[in-house]
C-alpha cells in the first residue's frame, strides 16, 4: 500500500494504456514504454494497451483522440516527444485532445526532475489534461524520467486509496457538465 494509502478504502485498479511517441523506438526496444508497462502492472492496474506511434501531430491527435474514446482505456501515459525539437509535438496533440488541462502535473514532475537534473528540467514539456472521460498524462521518453513520474506523481495519484485525495476516485465525474 502507497504510503499516504487508506487502508478503508478499497483500491480500483484503473485500465491504462501506456503510448511510445517516437520515431526510432518501436517493440523490442523502448526502454521507456517497458519501464512504464511494468509500473503499471507491478501497481495493480491493467494494461489496457501498449502501442507506438512517430512524432506527427496529426498521427499522434488520432491515437490519443482513439484511446480517449475507448470505454476498455480510463487513463492514457505517453511516454516521448516533450521536447522542445521540432518533431516534439506530445504537448500539442494532448492540449489538442483535451477538454480541460491539469498545469499542476507538469509544474510538479518539472519540480522533482530539477532536484534530480537540474536546470536540464526546463527542457521538459511534461503535461496532462482530461479528454471526455479519460485522463491523459504526458512523460519525456527517457526511462528515468518515466520512473520519476510514476513513482512520485501517478503511482499515488492512480491508486483509489490515497488521502487525502487522487485521480482514481474523481473518474467517474470526468464527464460531468
Amino acid at each position: 500500500m502507497a504510503p499516504d494509502a487508506a487502508a478503508d478504502r478499497a483500491f480500483r485498479p484503473l485500465h491504462v494504456a501506456v503510448l511510445t511517441v517516437s520515431d526510432s523506438r518501436g517493440p523490442g526496444d523502448d526502454a521507456s514504454g517497458d519501464v512504464l508497462a511494468e509500473r503499471v502492472a507491478g501497481g495493480g492496474h491493467v494494461l489496457a494497451a501498449r502501442d507506438w506511434v512517430a512524432d506527427d501531430l496529426a498521427a499522434l491527435t488520432a491515437r490519443l483522440r482513439a484511446l480517449a474514446q475507448d470505454p476498455a482505456v480510463e487513463v492514457v501515459i505517453t511516454t516521448g516527444g516533450t521536447g522542445v525539437t521540432g518533431r516534439d509535438v506530445t504537448p500539442e496533440a494532448v492540449e489538442a485532445v483535451c477538454d480541460k488541462m491539469i498545469p499542476g502535473f507538469g509544474e510538479l514532475f518539472r519540480w522533482i526532475s530539477f532536484e534530480i537534473i537540474g536546470t536540464a528540467t526546463i527542457q521538459s514539456r511534461a503535461t496532462a489534461g482530461v479528454a471526455g472521460g479519460t485522463y491523459i498524462f504526458a512523460l519525456p521518453g527517457s526511462p528515468s524520467a518515466v520512473r520519476d513520474g510514476w513513482d512520485r506523481i501517478l503511482a499515488a495519484q492512480l491508486d483509489s486509496r490515497h488521502r487525502p485525495c487522487n485521480f482514481a476516485e474523481l473518474l467517474p465525474r470526468l464527464g460531468e457538465r
